[in-house]
């Protein structure tokens, strides 16, 4: 199915179908991005796995998780994310933090990418979801990132559903940065917001 961003029933088509497990296309503040719902204690839909066969890429590299808003990170992670990152939520920011793996000892962390987006309809989305949505670039591993709707729309038919907003040309991934256990601060990757 394709529904226009611009559709009034849009934010709640994109709901009905994450939840349900689907892997769908949405327009994001930077690039579209391949989504689906973060497995949680009530369900299991792996849709990790569904894009990851659809982009042909391993399990080594995570997916970034869009959470609705800022203050959500609190529930993920016990980092300490400095005033100076976090006011550049909503925005092309992703903060890489340490999790709970949530098995075996409970002093056992993993890391976990997120961002809160600056795109206001996405993030209607993903409060609907009530779970943090994944994100990754629409393209095949290896790939240029897709900017063309109708390039986007030839290359992965399957797709359960697209959201059109146009041709994002020129989209800049957001920046990425990492909070160290003692703290600190690493760029791992400088994009559209500066840090």
């Amino acid at each position: 199915m394709i529904c226009r961003k611009s559709d009034e029933e849009s934010v709640q088509i994109a709901i009905d179908y994450i939840r349900r497990g689907k892997v769908v296309v949405l327009p994001t503040d930077t690039v579209y991005g391949f989504s689906g719902i973060v497995d949680g204690r009530h369900y299991s839909y792996r849709t990790d796995e569904k894009i990851r066969e659809l982009k042909g890429r391993g399990g080594e590299k995570p997916f970034i998780q869009l959470i609705a808003r800022p203050s959500d990170l609190k529930k993920y992670t016990r980092d300490v994310v400095p005033d100076s990152i976090l006011s550049k939520w909503p925005g092309p920011l992703t903060v890489i933090v340490h999790t709970f793996l949530g098995k075996g000892s409970p002093d056992t962390f993993t890391t976990t990418a997120f961002r809160c987006p600056g795109d206001e309809w996405l993030r209607k989305v993903i409060a609907g979801c009530g779970a943090p949505i994944y994100s990754t670039s629409v393209n095949r591993s290896g790939e240029p990132v897709l900017d063309n709707i109708d390039q986007i729309k030839q290359e992965f038919r399957n797709i359960d559903l697209m959201v059109d907003d146009g041709d994002k040309k020129g989209g800049v991934p957001s920046t990425i940065v990492r909070i160290e256990e003692d703290g600190g601060i690493t760029v791992v990757r400088q994009g559209l917001v500066r840090v």
